[in-house]
């Protein structure tokens, strides 16, 4: 019994934890895995490589899903609360990545659903968790978090003027012109405040180009705002992260828990 669970720690710490030789190791294989079977599904949605050799997709897709799928398992039976794996976003990112290619076996016509294949490239953050990036990673996360409520605030303040916008449009071209509606108007104010303009809808009068041109100037100092206000929260956090690269994967609970000199999971109470 002891020797059952001394195997399921070992594997534990090689599967999850990417701190150690072996752990490493398989980190990196499973991402070389995870970026050939992504380019093996974006080649096999080119016509003339998928007629050429549809065998040689099949195997490959295949050896990928079986892969993935023995990844997966050893990831459920390895860890003590399995749930807290199955249900994370990782949990659910392996799932979907697996499960398209067993239903097509059992549902003919549902090749469409390979499309979620795609998801695996979700995958690759894990490389967040590598040794060498995570103090990089803890540094982005923590400024993302302390500046959500000012971007949120951008957000919508930038949402409020694309409606005006939109809708002064509508009021001053018509339908004649294009905008044929306050949707659509709003539809051409986010097209030209993000700098993308695809053309299909133009102003036609002086005032109404005098608005566009006010509109493409505003998408340039839109864009910069989300950015001056991560940089400068992560400008704050860089001094004071020591304390987070003190973070460890508790092996109770599986949950990452953090703080200078903590001893003791922070959600379950184990023993670091």
């Amino acid at each position: 019994m002891s020797k059952s669970i001394n195997r399921r720690e070992s594997l534990y710490k090689v599967i999850f934890e990417s701190d150690t030789p072996l752990g490493r190791v398989f980190d990196i294989f499973i991402m070389v895995l995870i970026v050939l079977s992504t380019l093996t599904v974006m080649l096999e949605s080119v016509q003339a490589f998928r007629a050429r050799a549809p065998e040689l997709f099949w195997i490959l897709e295949w050896s990928f899903t079986l892969l993935f799928t023995a990844e997966y398992l050893l990831r459920i039976f390895s860890n003590k609360h399995p749930s807290n794996y199955i249900f994370s976003f990782f949990g659910i990112i392996d799932f979907l990545a697996i499960v398209p290619t067993y239903i097509e076996l059992l549902a003919a016509g549902t090749g469409y659903l390979l499309v979620i294949r795609a998801l695996r490239l979700l995958r690759i953050f894990r490389v967040l968790k590598l040794a060498e990036y995570r103090k990089e990673s803890l540094y982005l996360k923590a400024a993302l978090s302390a500046s959500r409520r000012k971007i949120s605030i951008f957000l919508f303040t930038v949402v409020l003027a694309m409606v005006l916008i939109g809708s002064t449009m509508y009021v001053v071209e018509g339908e004649e012109h294009g905008f044929v509606s306050i949707p659509t108007s709003i539809y051409w104010a986010i097209v030209t405040i993000t700098t993308v303009g695809f053309g299909d809808i133009t102003p036609q009068t002086s005032l109404g180009k005098m608005l566009a041109s006010m509109a493409m100037l505003l998408g340039y100092s839109i864009i910069a705002v989300p950015t001056g206000i991560i940089t400068a929260e992560m400008t704050r956090k860089i001094p004071s992260s020591d304390s987070s690269d003190q973070s460890k994967r508790c092996d109770g609970c599986a949950k990452e828990t953090s703080g200078k000199g903590a001893r003791y999971c922070k959600y379950c109470g184990k023993r670091l």
